[in-house]
C-alpha cells in the first residue's frame, strides 16, 4: 500500500482572536499539515483533531527540515495506520487537515509561543482557553481553507472532546463525527489539576514559570509523561524512550492550559445540537480514563436523545492507547462509517 511522503507542516494565522473569557490573542496561529486533494467542488475535507499532548503530525512522513516543532523528523504520524491511500480515512477520496490545538506546544498558539507585547513566551500569561475556544479557531481554519462543509471531524481522547464540541458548536457543517477513547463530557476523576500545577513548580528549575531560560524543567516532564503512558497502558521500556523525547520538546503550562480547559468540557445538555451530526462513538474496554459503564451511559442517552450514534467498544488490551495502537481493529469500521457520509 502507497504510504504519505513528503508532507510538510503549515501555519494558518489570524489576528485578534476573542476568547470565551474575553480576552483577546493579538496574534492566533495553528500549525497543521494536509493530506490528499481537496475536490474541485470542495466536498470532500476531514479534519483530523488530536489528543491531549500530541501534534497535527497524524498521518505519514514529513519532508526532511519540513516538520512541525517538536516532531521528529522521519516519524510515522501517529493515525498512520488510519490514515493514507486505500486506509480508513482514504487520501484518494478524501482531503485531510490535521491541526495543532489551540494552546498546544507543538507550533500553534500556546504558553511556549510568543507574547507580541513583550517579545517573550507567554508563560504563565497564557490565558486561558476552553474546547469552545478550540474548536473556534479551528473553524476560522478551515474558512480560511474555503471550505463549506466538513464530511467529518475525527479525533481520540481530547480530540474525541473536540469532536463532539464541533458537533455542538457548528450543528450541521459536518455530516460526522468518529470520537475515539473519549467521551461527551471530561470524568470527574481525571481532575489534578492543582496536583500538576505543584508538581511543575517544585522543579528546581521553575523559576516563577519562566523557566525558558533557565533550562527548562525536563526532568519533571518526563516523569510525568512515563507515569502517564503507563497509566494509559503502554508497556516500561517504550513509555521511557518516549517520555525522555517528549520531554525535551513540551511545555509544561501547556499541559496546565489544556487540563483545564479538558476539566470544563461538557456536552452533555446540548444533545439535540448533535441531531444533525451522524456519530461514530468508539471506545476501548480497557481504558482507565474512560469508564466502561459511564461510556454506555453516554451512548445511552444519546441516542434517547435522538442522536444517530454508532457506539463501539473495542476488545483491546491497549488501554486508552487502543483507537491508534490497535488501529486494524476498528479500521474497517471508521472505513464504513465515512463511506456513509459520502
Amino acid at each position: 500500500m502507497p504510504e504519505l511522503n513528503e508532507i510538510e507542516s503549515k501555519t494558518f494565522s489570524a489576528r485578534d482572536f476573542r476568547l470565551e473569557s474575553g480576552k483577546t490573542l493579538p496574534v492566533l496561529e495553528l500549525a497543521y499539515e494536509t493530506y490528499g486533494t481537496l475536490s474541485p467542488a470542495r466536498d470532500n475535507a476531514i479534519l483530523v483533531v488530536h489528543g491531549y499532548t500530541s501534534s497535527h503530525h497524524a498521518a505519514g512522513k514529513n519532508a526532511p527540515g519540513k516538520q512541525g516543532r517538536g516532531v521528529l523528523e522521519g516519524a510515522a504520524g501517529w493515525f498512520d495506520g488510519l490514515i493514507g491511500p486505500g486506509k480508513a480515512i482514504d487520501t484518494d477520496r478524501h482531503f485531510v487537515v490535521s491541526v495543532n490545538a489551540l494552546g498546544s506546544a507543538h507550533g500553534s498558539s500556546g504558553p511556549n509561543s510568543t507574547d507580541p507585547a513583550t517579545g517573550k513566551p507567554y508563560g504563565p500569561t497564557f490565558p486561558e482557553i476552553t474546547l469552545r475556544d478550540m474548536v473556534a479557531s479551528q473553524k476560522l481554519l478551515i474558512d480560511s481553507l474555503g471550505l463549506k462543509s466538513l464530511v467529518a471531524v475525527v479525533g481520540p481522547s481530547m480530540g474525541g472532546f473536540q469532536s463532539f464540541q464541533w458537533a455542538a458548536s457548528y450543528p450541521g457543517f459536518m455530516k460526522g463525527i468518529a470520537a475515539s477513547v473519549t467521551a461527551p463530557r471530561a470524568p470527574g476523576r481525571l481532575g489534578g489539576l492543582e496536583a500538576l500545577q505543584k508538581r511543575l513548580a517544585a522543579d528546581p528549575n521553575w523559576n516563577g514559570g519562566w523557566y525558558y531560560e533557565n533550562g527548562g524543567i525536563p526532568g519533571t516532564l518526563e516523569q510525568i509523561r512515563y507515569e502517564t503512558l503507563l497509566n494509559y497502558g503502554q508497556g516500561e521500556a517504550e513509555a521511557k524512550v518516549a517520555a525522555k523525547s517528549w520531554a525535551k520538546i513540551y511545555d509544561g503550562h501547556s499541559l496546565v492550559t489544556l487540563r483545564r480547559a479538558i476539566d470544563g468540557f461538557d456536552i452533555t445538555g446540548q444533545y439535540d445540537r448533535l441531531k444533525q451530526t451522524k456519530v461514530l462513538y468508539v471506545i476501548s474496554k480497557t481504558d482507565k480514563l474512560f469508564d466502561l459503564t459511564d461510556c454506555a451511559a453516554h451512548a445511552l442517552d444519546m441516542r434517547k436523545a435522538g442522536v444517530d450514534l454508532t457506539y463501539v467498544e473495542m476488545p483491546s488490551e491497549k488501554g486508552h492507547m487502543a483507537s491508534h495502537a490497535d488501529a486494524a481493529m476498528w479500521a474497517p469500521i471508521l472505513s464504513a462509517f465515512l463511506k456513509q457520509l459520502t
